[in-house]
């Protein structure tokens, strides 16, 4: 069907159309399992249309407010009314529940239905939880809708599918559900606040490269660098590891790759860099170790022919080539040191530290 707009659905109406009526089995249903409280209830009938269900519950005893987005359906619906209706049993209101105040409905309602009409909205699961809001304790909710498996392909944009009734019904303590002529009849009593959990979506699949690059550098302020084995230098660094953050990644790098130890507290994590490298997006954290201990060492022979300190200020003229994302570290450190780098997107963290918070081994 596809409706979208309130045009779309005035017209609806406006030409005589409706939707499935109310039948029978509907009526035996609805009195066994929300028959109207002593003395009378409240209801409240959302999508309302030319209002045969919210006449049929003020018949039974409620009180009803029949809301419906087309004003064509609410002008339909009160005509509609005859003097056999019990007097002030039935309003009809023209109300969008998804954009408009709720202010026009009744504080409170001891049942609240949907027939045909919730899978139509949008903000479906934000709009039940503000109408709920409104139901006295012991009252009920009825989602009466069509399931996707019995409507042909073209209608089942107006169903819901399986997925879609566990999400509507995981808030209630309680659930009934009666399935008839292709309608499923939810009845949800006892609605409960909840607590969100989290999980995946599945086993991704790879799509970028992630890691650190790391600056550290000794008494005279000199940064460390290593030979690669591909005719690199490069600072150290490497991927993450499972789930640790950057910052631990840097530690346990720096580590295993020179044999210097740091901790977690001594390490700051500048900025995250983004670039690309043969089509695969490349993700880099800066991060500037402030305290260390110990004399660099080759401790991955297969990956670092040595490691050597080197003055910042020789870093632009190198007679070879420096690693890319290496270079962009160190120009988040020291910017505008390297001339001509690459393109990178830079997303400061942090502010580089100045001399003083830089500790023993900060720049002199």
């Amino acid at each position: 069907m596809g409706y979208v707009t309130q045009d779309e659905w005035d017209s609806h109406y406006g030409a005589g159309r409706s939707f499935r009526p109310l039948d029978d089995s509907e009526h035996e249903l609805l009195r066994e399992l929300v028959p109207s409280p002593p003395g009378g209830g409240h209801a409240l009938d959302v999508g309302c249309g030319l209002g045969e269900l919210a006449r049929h519950l003020a018949a039974t005893g409620y009180t009803v407010d029949g809301v419906d987005y087309a004003a064509s359906a609410i002008t339909l619906a009160l005509a509609e009314l005859t003097s056999s209706q019990p007097a002030g049993k039935v309003r009809f209101l023209r109300c969008d529940v998804e954009r408009d105040s709720l202010d026009v409905l009744r504080p409170s309602y001891d049942l609240i239905t949907f027939r045909l009409s919730y899978a139509f909205l949008g903000d479906c699961t934000r709009v039940m939880r503000r109408l709920r809001e409104r139901l006295n304790p012991g009252g009920a909710v009825v989602v009466i809708t069509p399931i996707v498996d019995t409507m042909p392909a073209e209608r089942r944009d107006i169903a819901l599918d399986e997925d879609e009734i566990a999400l509507l019904t995981a808030g209630w303590r309680t659930v009934e559900r009666h399935d008839a002529d292709g309608l499923v009849t939810l009845v949800l009593r006892g609605p409960t606040a909840g607590t969100v959990s989290f999980r995946g979506k599945g086993q991704p699949s790879p799509h970028a490269v992630t890691g650190t690059g790391v600056v550290v550098t000794d008494a005279a302020g000199r940064v460390l660098l290593g030979r690669s084995v591909r005719g690199v230098w490069e600072l150290p660094g490497g991927k993450n590891e499972g789930s640790e953050s950057f910052v631990e990644t840097a530690v346990r790098e720096l580590e295993e790759e020179t044999g210097l130890t740091a901790e977690a507290t001594d390490a700051r994590l500048l900025a995250i860099l983004m670039d690309a490298t043969h089509g695969i997006p490349r993700v880099t954290a800066a991060v500037r170790v402030v305290a260390f201990r110990g004399e660099p060492t080759v401790r991955e022979p297969d990956l670092i022919r040595r490691w050597e300190w080197h003055e910042v200020t020789d870093l632009p003229s190198l007679a070879s080539h420096l690693f890319t994302p290496s270079a962009h570290v160190l120009d988040t450190v020291w910017p505008g040191l390297l001339p001509g780098l690459p393109p990178v997107h830079r997303h400061p963290v942090v502010q580089p530290p100045s001399d003083a918070a830089l500790g023993p081994y900060s720049l002199a």
